[in-house]
């Protein structure tokens, strides 16, 4: 399983809290996916630019996705403009491949031949590799999933990366990159909806206003 798909199944398991924003999380699950590929040899890091390594085949048709669209030519992309190009209705792409996988379904009602908008996770090996990783607190899942609204459980510890959970201290410092990317893309996508909202409530002010003449 891949970090992407562990976090989408963790958003969608959460029983307390409503459905994590979807463009919150297509930014999240490409951080994910950037770290995965990072971990497989396929990119690397010179400072926040993403530089990609040798063509490589993950056995994950998404992930494989993500791998193919590196910018393979100079200049590079920084991670903040992976993040916003690859996470383009990303979180739509996961759903959609979990429910063709049978990870999701959105039952019918039993009076109305429908079915309901929000899809269920079914009981599955994907499902259970995902909720014993989110049990455990580990802390590259628990920071990304903070980043869409999802706060770690109290029964679970977040310590921080420590240097034994990478191949060595540059992937460390990577994988901090990567995240402190997500966290400040996502606050920037929050600016630009108030920002939004201000100019929208302005603009239905205007003509709510009653008119004066001169």
């Amino acid at each position: 399983m891949t970090t992407s798909r562990d976090l989408l199944i963790v958003t969608m398991d959460d029983a307390e809290g409503g459905p994590a924003d979807p463009d919150d999380l297509s930014l999240a699950l490409a951080g994910a996916e950037l770290l995965d590929l990072i971990d497989a040899g396929a990119v690397a890091l010179d400072g926040d630019v993403v530089v990609p390594g040798p063509p490589t085949t993950t056995g994950d048709s998404l992930l494989d996705q993500a791998a193919s669209s590196l910018v393979r030519q100079e200049p590079y992309e920084t991670v903040g403009k992976w993040l916003f190009r690859r996470g383009d209705r990303l979180s739509s792409a996961y759903l959609a491949a979990l429910e063709t996988e049978g990870g999701a379904t959105r039952p019918r009602h039993r009076w109305v031949p429908v079915r309901a908008d929000r899809p269920v996770l079914a009981d599955s090996p994907a499902r259970s590799h995902a909720a014993e990783r989110w049990a455990s607190g580990e802390p590259v899942l628990a920071v990304l999933a903070a980043a869409v609204g999802i706060p770690a459980r109290p029964t679970g510890s977040v310590e921080p990366l420590a240097d034994d959970e990478a191949s060595d201290a540059g992937d460390t410092d990577a994988r901090e990159t990567v995240l402190a990317a997500v966290n400040h893309a996502v606050t920037q996508l929050e600016a630009v909806r108030q920002r939004r909202s201000v100019e929208d409530a302005a603009f239905d002010n205007i003509w709510a206003s009653p008119l004066t003449s001169p």
